[in-house]
């Protein structure tokens, strides 16, 4: 029985039902020919889909510096991406007179964060050194390896403002207005900003960043996915690239 009783403690310590209550500014409301919207999320929405369109773009990128997956441009699209997905959303949410800890930027629940954490990277493991052998996917992340700590400071450069601005930015806007379904619907444009990647990989994002999403509204902070994130990449792209 007590055995029962601690699993039960320990699976409450883990998954948890965590509520984000909106506070008044979050709705706030003006009219567009009928349709009545939430200022935040709204401005929230209009911002996204501004930055990925940048992105795709690449307009932020020097013309000089070689568009491609190698490992010189993935860094350069990662310095992009602090602007576009890190500092204006960031900016936003400051013009929008709102804490920034509300979007994710903060520790949260630290403790549920590193177990989810290191289960997270655990169970992935397996699941990409099998994935590095697939042609398709050892064929596309081959030419983007580099040393590792080199690797691992690109990635962390892309992916932390990346988390910020679909699960912090994003999803945090939506709970608030929609409750737990922002974490599926905040899912569905990081599933298309994945359009270019090989299939298989494109197919898991949607449960991917459905996984990342949860963990951020298990903890309120981003921080937790950002890291397992940032451990399947690079460590997708070091056994692609051997």
């Amino acid at each position: 029985m007590t055995t029962l009783v601690r699993g039960r403690e320990l699976a409450e310590r883990l998954v948890g039902a965590p509520g984000y209550p909106p506070e008044p500014g979050d709705l706030a409301t003006f009219s567009v020919l009928g349709l009545r919207l939430p200022v935040r999320a709204t401005l929230v929405i209009v911002v996204l889909t501004f930055v990925l369109i940048l992105d795709q773009q690449y307009d932020f990128l020097h013309r000089d510096i070689p568009f491609g997956r190698d490992a010189q441009a993935m860094r350069a699209q990662a310095w992009e991406r602090i602007v576009l997905f890190g500092l204006i959303p960031l900016l936003a949410v400051l013009g929008l007179r709102d804490d920034p800890r509300r979007y994710g930027l903060r520790l949260g629940d630290w403790r549920r964060g590193i177990a989810w954490t290191v289960i997270g990277c655990a169970v992935m493991t397996p699941v990409i050194v099998a994935a590095a052998g697939l042609p398709d996917l050892r064929d596309f992340y081959a030419v983007s390896r580099a040393a590792p700590v080199d690797l691992a400071i690109t990635n962390l450069l892309d992916l932390v403002p990346s988390e910020f601005l679909f699960r912090g930015f994003l999803m945090f806007a939506l709970l608030r207005v929609m409750g737990p379904i922002g974490v599926v619907v905040a899912t569905m444009p990081f599933v298309y900003a994945h359009l270019q990647k090989p299939e298989l990989e494109l197919l898991s994002t949607l449960f991917g960043g459905t996984a990342f999403g949860w963990l951020a509204w298990q903890t309120g902070s981003i921080l937790y996915g950002a890291a397992v994130h940032l451990f399947i990449l690079t460590l997708l792209i070091s056994l692609a690239g051997t």
